[in-house]
């Protein structure tokens, strides 16, 4: 509707009576006297600006209308007049809202902004007290608008009807209107029969309106690990959404409403951090309660637990072998896979041509916004139909992003300043996307193309528009420059086999469901993915981070077969998971697993694990402005021990440094961070860090059932500073008993100098990842050099005999945490060099075990030592499969 310019002059036609044309407010809008309780009452827009719609409005309290029916205004004038004869029967303390009771009985509440209270009146001037008369037209609140506007989520201000028991709003207006001039609404009586029928359902009174003065507060501990991102926040909102309440967080001088999935996100909360939350409404108690609970319960870590769940990785790269055309990437998923490649090519989607009218742009707004709505609630359906709880998680965070209140109303204002519908949605979302991205948190960043991916498919709605989808294969690859969540959840499961994307990371949406459902995939492969075209049959082999788009009918066929027979060894080794790891000539190897969580602690468990051999402890430390305090350390160790059910756990103390700096660690700038100040040596250099780690550690009970690992040793040296330092706070704390005390072999001066480390060590663990990376001089984050890093090489294989050989001579054991563990061609040459502990990821614990049991321990050390004298991994592996073929 265009903008009403003489509102005294609307017809019938429009939805209002026929008044005078007489708009002079000094002749003011009358109405029959108060016995004339039938009566309609007009009344005239408080202020200027477009109307909004109450379902727009980014609170629950008045979006549900639980305060009462009527309309919000997007102000543009900074002053608040009385919309119509009456009494200012209550006026909020903080001068943001008052109620007037007009003289046929109806009350008006005029609320300005979202979440104002919180301003305890800052920005505002009451110009009427209650018990006040006033006329329609007479000022009522100033505010400055600039000011408030910085500190609210919205200036959205509300004009509701609240003994909605007893009047009903029979007009309203839409489009912009002036303060003052402008109709805004009609409200009428309501027959006394309906009333009470009104009454009965329940429906809110005036008495409401002063529930917005109750406020409730609290402080929780965000237990989700890696904070608040997309599904944590969804799980927030939700627990918010049930009540009539406004809910606010506030962490680290930042506030956002916990409807906002985006502002959630944008606190940069991680595991651990405390924040206060704040709930005024009606039910500011139950919702108060409901979130806390929702803040402080954790969610599965599906960024990192979630990999665990995954299929066993599958047969290597150099079983089948490789073209010279192969392509690199970052492993997101492990797996081996054939199939014909399905190309994404989508660009993003211009926005449609503006249409020129505001009521027409706002209309196509909600109405793309509700179409992609059922979208996603129909995708939710389907995959709680399909027992797909991951999968159903994923899709709920991505539609709380699409109901996400900021950006919602930064494209409903930018609408009300006349861009188009399009555009306005496109900047918003882009607003957002940028916000996040220079948060510098990986996980959140990658919710970028969650929200990129809405987007697109809102401006899609808003043109008419669907792209064709496109033709798969029985087993397709996908190849794409990003894949989006409602792209790889829309296609049939059954025909994917694969999936490449030129960008992304691990912890992308799409590569956690991937692993999941144990689709292999890579990432971060770059452009050079799309040279590969549209239909060819590839083989890709996400464990070794190549795809092969010119393999041989040779190495397909090789693939395919061992693609089969993993699958039947899998389903066997899991129906045997409670048996233990012992060769066929008696030695048993404890298959352990690698973890981050309590929760990983729990399925490793499940999973059939003889313990934890790696316990990760940066997840408590990451992405934090301050160290998690001994008494949050100690909880979360204990609470692994605890779900080990009688079973050890080998914790490693805190590896910063590198790749892994934290902010409130001030570690120097390093032009090679890779050999500076990692791993313990960060620890002695803050020894105040490693003093509350280690008292957190020795807290633990019982205390035997904790083994301490140092990450990054060197020498002995080293490790005797930290036993003195170990014994010295045990002292301190009366403990007569001590933990284990074990070095992670990560570098070849600890390979070499084994026996010394171990006169003082109690265990020795190697750490092959990094201990690859350092041996051969390769990055090992690098994809170029992904069918390189090869843990079976010789040089490694002869580092890792040296370290069990100098362990042996002081009676200490050896294990292996790093991937080589989980690698079942590994195996028979890892039990064959004596190693005696293999941690793993949980889900090839069964199937590790199962290998151990086929094997002969004697006969695997004999071959052992002529593999080392190979010249290349290539080599070894060859020799392996021929001698254990049932890898």
């Amino acid at each position: 509707m265009p903008k009403v310019e003489n509102p005294l002059r609307i017809g019938p036609t429009q939805g209002g009576p026929a008044l005078s044309s007489d708009s002079s407010l000094d002749q003011r809008l009358r109405w029959p006297e108060s016995g004339s309780k039938l009566a309609e009452l007009p009344l005239v827009s408080p202020l200027s600006g477009p109307v909004v719609p109450l379902e727009a409005v980014p609170d629950p309290v008045f979006s549900t209308r639980m305060m009462g029916d009527g309309v919000a205004i997007e102000p543009t004038s900074d002053r608040i007049v009385a919309p119509c004869d009456g009494i200012v029967t209550h006026r909020h303390a903080s001068g943001h809202a008052l109620t007037l009771t007009a003289e046929n009985g109806a009350e008006i509440l005029v609320h300005v902004g979202i979440d104002t209270v919180r301003l305890k009146g800052r920005g505002f001037t009451p110009h009427v007290r209650e018990g006040a008369r006033v006329a329609a037209g007479d000022l009522l609140i100033t505010f400055d608008a600039d000011q408030v506007a910085r500190e609210v989520p919205s200036l959205q201000t509300l004009v509701l009807v609240t003994n909605g028991d007893e009047y009903s709003i029979v007009w309203r207006n839409t489009g912009t209107l002036e303060s003052g001039k402008s109709r805004l609404m009609t409200v009428r009586r309501r027959d006394p029969q309906d009333a009470a029928s009104v009454r009965l359902s329940g429906e809110v009174s005036a008495a409401r309106a002063a529930a917005l003065d109750t406020e409730k507060s609290g402080e929780a501990v965000v237990a989700h690990v890696g904070g608040l991102h997309a599904r944590p926040a969804a799980l927030v909102q939700a627990a918010a959404r049930r009540f009539a309440a406004e809910v606010t967080l506030t962490f680290n001088g930042r506030t956002a409403k916990a409807r906002s999935v985006v502002a959630l996100m944008g606190l940069g909360t991680k595991e651990g951090d405390s924040v206060t939350v704040n709930a005024r409404g009606p039910s500011a108690d139950a919702a108060l309660s409901s979130v806390i609970d929702a803040l402080q319960t954790a969610d599965k870590d599906v960024n990192g637990a979630s990999a665990l769940l995954a299929p066993a990785a599958v047969l290597s790269a150099s079983a089948v072998g490789f073209s010279s055309a192969a392509l690199t990437g970052a492993v997101a998923s492990p797996g081996l896979a054939v199939g014909r490649v399905v190309r994404f090519d989508r660009g993003d989607v211009e926005p449609p041509p503006p249409l020129n009218d505001l009521d027409g742009e706002f209309e196509r707004l909600a109405s793309a916004l509700g179409s992609v709505r059922g979208e996603v609630a129909a995708a939710i359906r389907d995959a709680e139909a399909r027992h797909a709880r991951q999968e159903r998680d994923m899709l709920v965070a991505h539609e709380a992003l699409l109901d996400d209140p900021e950006i919602v109303s930064a494209a409903e204002r930018a609408v009300g300043r006349g861009t188009s519908a399009g555009v306005a949605y496109h900047t918003a979302v882009r607003t957002e996307c940028e916000a996040l991205t220079e948060l510098g948190n990986a996980i959140l960043a990658e919710r970028v193309t969650d929200l990129r991916d809405l987007e697109r498919r809102v401006l899609l709605a808003m043109s008419g528009q669907a792209l064709p989808e496109p033709e798969l294969f029985p087993q397709s690859i996908i190849v794409a420059d990003d894949l989006a969540l409602s792209e790889f959840t829309s296609l049939p499961k059954e025909r994917i086999v694969g999936l490449c994307t030129a960008k992304g990371g691990a912890t992308s949406h799409v590569a956690i469901l991937a692993r999941a459902l144990g689709v292999p995939a890579l990432v971060a492969m770059g452009p050079a993915v799309f040279s590969v075209p549209n239909g060819k049959e590839v083989l890709l082999d996400a464990a070794a981070g190549r795809l092969d788009p010119e393999p041989t009918a040779e190495r397909l066929s090789r693939a395919r077969k061992a693609m089969a027979e993993r699958a039947k060894r899998h389903a066997e080794a899991l129906s045997q998971v409670g048996l233990p790891a012992t060769t066929r000539d008696g030695r048993r190897i404890e298959v352990a697993t690698n973890i981050a969580t309590q929760e990983d602690a729990r399925e490793s468990v499940l999973q059939g694990s003889d313990g934890v051999g790696l316990l990760r402890t940066e997840v408590l430390f990451i992405d934090r402005e301050d160290p998690p305090s001994e008494a949050e350390q100690r909880a979360a160790y204990q609470g692994v021990i605890d779900a080990l059910d009688g079973r050890t756990a080998i914790i490693r103390t805190l590896d910063a440094g590198g790749d892994k700096m934290l902010p409130f660690l001030p570690l120097p700038k390093e032009d090679n961070p890779a050999l500076g100040l990692r791993g313990i040596r960060s620890g002695l250099a803050q020894p105040e860090l490693l003093d509350t780690q280690l008292r957190a550690l020795l807290g633990v009970k019982p205390l035997s059932a904790c083994r301490i690992m140092l990450p990054m040793v060197a020498d002995a040296d080293e490790l005797q500073l930290v036993r003195r330092r170990l014994d010295a706070l045990a002292a301190t704390m009366g403990l007569t008993e001590r933990p284990s005390l074990g070095v992670m072999v990560e570098v070849p001066s600890a390979a070499l100098l084994a026996d010394q480390l171990a006169r003082h060590a109690d265990f020795l663990s190697l750490g092959t990842n990094d201990l690859t990376q350092y041996t051969l001089a390769m990055d090992r984050c690098h994809p170029a050099f992904a069918e390189k890093l090869d843990g079976l090489h010789p040089a490694v294989l002869r580092l890792i005999a040296k370290t069990v050989e100098g362990a042996s001579r002081q009676g200490k054991w050896v294990g292996i945490c790093g991937a080589l563990a989980s690698d079942l061609e590994a195996t028979p040459i890892l039990v064959g060099l004596g190693i005696t502990e293999l941690s793993v990821n949980a889900g090839v614990v069964a199937e590790v075990k199962a290998r151990v049991r086929t094997l002969d321990y004697e006969a695997c050390r004999k071959q052992v030592l002529i593999l080392m004298n190979l010249t290349s991994p290539h080599e070894i592996r060859a020799r392996a499969r021929a001698l254990w073929p049932d890898a």
